[in-house]
């Protein structure tokens, strides 16, 4: 598995601290998730902008598939 670190100012460390407790869990798993979520967010924005981009230039495409 890679490793990053990352600073957090004192605040949310705390409060980060605050959601894994209140959850059970740690605070690097909290964060992992974390990460997961907004890069599936981001998987399906760039999805969804592609599929846009694929529709509007649909003609184009396919000349130059020919």
């Amino acid at each position: 598995m890679n490793e990053i670190t990352i600073g957090l100012p004192g605040v949310e460390w705390a409060e980060l601290g605050d959601l894994a407790d209140a959850t059970g869990r740690t605070p690097e798993d909290v964060v992992r998730e974390a990460v997961r979520a907004h890069l599936r967010a981001e998987r399906a924005k760039i999805a969804e902008a592609a599929g846009r981009l694929a529709d509007r230039h649909a003609p184009l495409l396919r000349r130059l598939g020919r």
